[in-house]
């Protein structure tokens, strides 16, 4: 905390403040909140223009159907993701939102200084007050060798890249960092106590300050333990990656839920998870959808990374045993059919794991099909709109 000089006072976040922005409500017959994650995917013979549009279009439709937020997610050196930039992305759905919170589902921390994702961050609190989210991942969201890049440390293929010493395993320390300077509330005598981050609680101490001290609520993703058990520890919201890590769904927020302490943003646990889901009118026009990004997926794991394919390009791939394997494997994790087919599956999978939120994502090849989907999920569940 800082005396205040002159402004209004610069205190920590406001708990009951903070803790509306975290937990949601649940709208017409949904268990529980019902939220978007945002790849902003591009298809074969589209551009990276276009799925921006879409992703305007997407976030509009979720603010006019009553989904809680929409989060787009840090990812590098793939053709079909467009999303490398989140605080970029936010700035703009800003200008065309007014209500929905907005917000990243993440950006993965050690690929930045702190000191700037708490500058983006500030400035993106002030475009749109009360309705950003910050959500942290400690991956680098790409492969071995563009991290190296991103990070400017490191040989291209090294399997550990860091940037000025800090890597994965220093995540607890960067985000600590982070959160002083979001705060900003470095003790007297730190390195780091007379650098602000602007815009910032700083301007509320300055005479004449009317800055708001308030900052976006920061979320620990993860696809397995460590996030999970981080989270609890610091009483933080905890979203957890169920659509590329089912496995580990349940055993991770059981670890979140039983390392909880409470804090002063969260008196219990939050948990979302993502899911991969699509509604078609149509099931098997749903599964046709749906293996355009399976394809993709597989072409990425297997170094073969590329635009979405179209359904028609899906439908002709001869996929060989092995590559039949993952597909299985991923067509089992993604909840697609018609509208009460893709509900009961939600339903069940929150029964299962208890998730205080189901955020959406929705990988097809055209734009249209995801808005579709996204509006059959809400009709299914009858929200506002």
């Amino acid at each position: 905390m800082h005396d205040n000089a002159g402004g209004t006072s610069v205190d920590t976040p406001d708990p009951a403040r903070t803790a509306d922005e975290i937990r949601g409500t649940a709208q017409g017959d949904a268990p529980v909140p019902l939220s978007v994650l945002d790849l902003v995917t591009v298809g074969s013979g589209s551009t990276a223009g276009q799925a921006l549009r879409t992703s305007v279009d997407l976030a509009r439709l979720a603010e006019r159907r009553g989904y809680h937020r929409h989060w787009v997610a840090e990812h590098h050196s793939m053709p079909g993701v467009a999303s490398s930039s989140p605080a970029v992305i936010l700035a703009h759905l800003a200008a065309h939102t007014e209500r929905i919170r907005l917000g990243s589902g993440g950006v993965m921390l050690p690929n930045h200084a702190p000191l700037v994702i708490a500058e983006q961050f500030g400035t993106l609190e002030a475009l749109a007050p009360g309705r950003v989210d910050l959500g942290l991942g400690r991956a680098p969201g790409t492969d071995g060798a563009t991290a190296a890049a991103l990070r400017r440390t490191g040989r291209p293929g090294s399997p550990m890249p860091v940037a000025g010493g800090e890597g994965a395993d220093d995540f607890p320390q960067q985000l600590a960092e982070l959160t002083r300077f979001l705060d900003d509330d470095f003790p007297d005598g730190h390195p780091y106590a007379r650098i602000h981050a602007v815009p910032g609680p700083v301007q509320a101490a300055a005479p004449g300050g009317v800055q708001s001290a308030a900052r976006p609520p920061v979320w620990l993703l993860g696809s397995s333990g460590f996030s999970a058990r981080l989270a609890g520890v610091l009483g933080l919201p905890f979203a957890f990656a169920h659509h590329f890590s089912a496995r580990n769904t349940v055993p991770a927020l059981d670890l979140y839920r039983d390392s909880f302490r409470p804090s002063k943003v969260l008196d219990a646990p939050y948990a979302l998870i993502g899911v991969a889901a699509l509604a078609s009118d149509d099931a098997r026009e749903a599964r046709r959808q749906v293996m355009t990004g399976v394809l993709s997926m597989l072409r990425l794991r297997t170094g073969r990374p590329g635009l979405i394919p179209s359904p028609e390009e899906a439908e002709a791939y001869d996929f060989g045993p092995m590559e039949r394997e993952f597909v299985d494997g991923r067509l089992a994790d993604i909840v697609h059919g018609t509208p009460d087919e893709v509900r009961a599956g939600l339903d069940a999978l929150q029964k299962r794991t208890g998730a205080d939120e189901l955020m959406i994502t929705a990988s097809a090849h055209g734009g249209e099909a995801r808005l579709r989907s996204y509006e059959l999920i809400a009709d299914a569940y009858g929200l506002p709109g």
